[in-house]
């Protein structure tokens, strides 16, 4: 579990959602969600690139949250094909997005591969909902690691999202996150010799994000 710290069980849409919390040295700059890839194939909070997706984030001094979908873990309910894997997110976004010390501070949603596809839509979601509803939040940034382009239909994002992918992933492959992107006019960052988990290039990965997340403060 690479030394996360314990658990603990919020509810959700069915039933209860095992989160974790990470919290930076200071208070929080903002609050980033992090979803993790496909629960068919394994896919938990505890995924690696999730972690490092985490880390990024708390040493960039922002509170990470991440959780396993529904039928993961101690997350109750089953495998839904992504709509209430969407519905999980948003249930943690609002139960942690009140936070007396996140008032005033920025929203990110953060994915890797099905979690990247889930991120996504529920960015897009939230932001319509926010243009029906006052009291909704929408997220402000977006974080996508190998999106899973080339098995889902991942919407169209903001171009100031960051975009992530292995140059040799064969779960995702470069070319679908391009042949995606490419009508959107939007920029991905190629880690060059890696593939899907980034083997080798974790600490790439994570430098990649932390700079990001440095130039949202300057945007």
């Amino acid at each position: 579990m690479l030394g996360r710290p314990a658990s603990e069980l919020i509810d959700g849409p069915a039933g209860a959602l095992e989160v974790v919390v990470e919290d930076p040295a200071d208070a929080p700059r903002g609050l980033v969600v992090v979803a993790h890839p496909l629960p068919t194939m394994g896919g938990t909070m505890d995924n690696k690139v999730v972690h490092t997706l985490v880390r990024a984030f708390v040493q960039s001094g922002w509170r990470a949250v991440r959780f396993n979908f529904r039928g993961v873990g101690r997350s109750a309910g089953t495998w839904d094909e992504g709509r209430g894997e969407s519905a999980d997110l948003m249930a943690v976004v609002a139960h942690f997005r009140q936070a007396p010390d996140l008032v005033g501070r920025p929203l990110a949603l953060a994915g890797f591969s099905f979690g990247g596809f889930v991120a996504a839509q529920t960015f897009v979601r939230l932001q319509q909902a926010q243009a029906g509803r006052s009291e909704t939040v929408a997220a402000d940034r977006l974080v996508l690691v190998s999106p899973a382009t080339s098995r889902y239909s991942v919407p169209a994002v903001p171009t100031d999202t960051l975009v992530v992918e292995g140059e040799e992933d064969d779960v995702v492959p470069l070319s679908s996150i391009l042949e995606w992107a490419r009508p959107q006019g939007l920029p991905v960052t190629v880690v060059p010799g890696t593939g899907h988990f980034f083997h080798g290039q974790l600490g790439t990965l994570r430098d990649v994000v932390k700079r990001h997340i440095a130039a949202w403060a300057g945007a």
